[in-house]
């Protein structure tokens, strides 16, 4: 019997290095990607019976350092809300200002945002536990085939 694939879902990590938050979120993500797309091999054990088991999160991850375009960012409000725009652009105060303001200067944009677009979830700043709840919310890939 064949089993098609479904397409991994997509996380985009809006990055700076030089803001700290976005490094730590970088770095959180980058772990539990390859955490995620960890597999063993016959010789590293012989008891894979929990890996079987074991469902995986496994993810794209797609790590920018230009802000988002105008369409990503109208998709982002859409996600998160226009009473959110301050949060994303400096000084904005609704979902049209977002816009102008990123048009204008592109440095408005406050990093890191972490958007799961298949799934509708954004996260901004470097709050750990909304990440990985995100992450958590992924669909799971089993160890069958």
């Amino acid at each position: 019997m064949f089993r098609f694939h479904k397409s991994l879902d997509v996380i985009t990590l809006f990055h700076k290095p030089s803001v700290p938050a976005s490094l730590r979120v970088l770095t959180l993500l980058k772990q539990i990607s390859a955490h995620a797309s960890e597999t063993a091999t016959e010789d590293q054990a012989t008891d894979h019976t929990h890996q079987n088991k074991l469902q995986r999160t496994e993810f794209e991850l797609n790590i920018t350092e230009d802000p988002p375009t105008g369409d990503q960012m109208r998709t982002i409000l859409e996600y998160l809300g226009g009473w959110n725009a301050g949060r994303l652009v400096e000084g904005a105060k609704d979902s049209g200002d977002v816009i102008r303001k990123l048009g204008e200067n592109p440095k408005t944009f406050k990093p890191p945002v972490t958007v799961d677009w298949n799934n509708g979830n954004v996260v901004v700043g470097d709050d750990e536990s909304e990440i990985l709840r995100m992450i958590s919310q992924l669909p799971k890939e089993t160890g069958s085939v």
